[in-house]
């Protein structure tokens, strides 16, 4: 028997974070832990309401099938009995870190790598005025990497002015499909020049049909119209860039899968991350190891992480340690 824990946990986040579709001053997580006579696996995500999903009705998917878990449901079985999803998320990287500690073999080796590298994140920039935003580049303008929220009437003025405050860094963009395909071709030649490496799902999802055969000027990366290696296929035909966050693919064992399912199609990956503690990160790290881009800010944007957290120098995150999971 497996004892299974589940809860509703809030993290503060450090002022308000805010994207083109609102904002919020918190971080609402669903946290698993599942415990045996001698060892602890820790698990977190994300429920997402884009997707569908709340945390009451994550917490019932699990309920739903706590008496599997209890007598010991494997990751391989959970694969089949859970959707992806944030529920799936939860367990599967809860799973994980049981067998982990069960095992005394580090979950970055049970996925077949030989070490853990630390990795330099990119730090987001909520969506606010030009002069807001240019005033959180100058704060930052020493990190590697900065990605905008992007996706309404002054967004090249945003851009303009984080780059005149943070010269030297890099620049993703990110639209949460806050965008039409009038203006993505439009700006897309002036993001360029002005230095951005990556702009991140410009399109609804509904809409995104509308890139094929487009030529950007921009590299472009799918997130909202990717979850798991079923919409591989069609992304690839629209998207250079794919982005890999475990609350979409239901967890760490998907998301292995998809990421070198899209290495072989060529596209480059980045490893993304919701707002969230460093309990979440910690498995997507792993994923991470040797992407494109990383972006895995979610605990440098809260005002307290968790307990063990992600050693975290600037941009630079160092691998978990076992207290925190793997």
């Amino acid at each position: 028997m497996t004892d299974f824990v589940i809860e509703a946990q809030s993290w503060p986040i450090a002022g308000r974070f805010t994207i083109a579709r609102g904002s919020k001053t918190e971080a609402q997580v669903l946290y698993v832990e599942l415990r045996d006579s001698d060892h602890i696996g820790h698990g977190e995500s994300v429920p997402y309401a884009r997707y569908g999903e709340s945390i009451d009705a994550s917490i019932a998917e699990l309920e739903a099938i706590r008496p599997q878990v209890e007598a010991g449901l494997s990751i391989e079985a959970l694969q089949s009995v859970l959707a992806a999803g944030a529920a799936r998320n939860a367990l599967d990287c809860a799973l994980w870190d049981l067998r982990a500690k069960q095992s005394g073999i580090a979950a970055f080796k049970t996925a077949g790598l030989r070490s853990l590298s630390p990795l330099k994140t990119a730090y987001t920039l909520s969506l606010d005025s030009p002069e807001a935003m240019g005033a959180q580049a100058a704060a930052n303008a020493r990190r590697p990497i900065l990605k905008l929220k992007i996706g309404g009437a002054d967004d090249l003025d945003r851009v303009e002015a984080v780059r005149a405050n943070a010269p030297k860094t890099r620049l993703i963009v990110d639209a949460n499909e806050g965008l039409n395909f009038e203006t993505l071709q439009r700006i897309a030649p002036e993001l360029k020049a002005l230095g951005v490496v990556l702009i991140e799902q410009p399109l609804a999802v509904a809409d995104d049909e509308a890139l094929l055969g487009y030529t950007s000027p921009v590299p472009l990366c799918a997130d909202e119209s990717l979850h798991t290696s079923a919409d591989l296929m069609r992304c690839a035909r629209l998207y250079a860039c794919v982005n890999i966050k475990l609350d979409k693919t239901g967890g760490l064992t998907e998301a292995l899968k998809l990421n070198q399912s899209a290495r072989d199609k060529g596209l480059m990956v980045m490893i993304g991350c919701m707002v969230a503690t460093s309990l979440s990160m910690a498995p997507a790290m792993i994923v991470a190891q040797g992407a494109d881009f990383v972006d895995l800010d979610g605990p440098l944007l809260l005002a307290k992480d968790r307990e063990y957290g992600l050693g975290i120098v600037g941009s630079m995150l160092e691998p978990p340690l076992p207290e925190l999971w793997g």
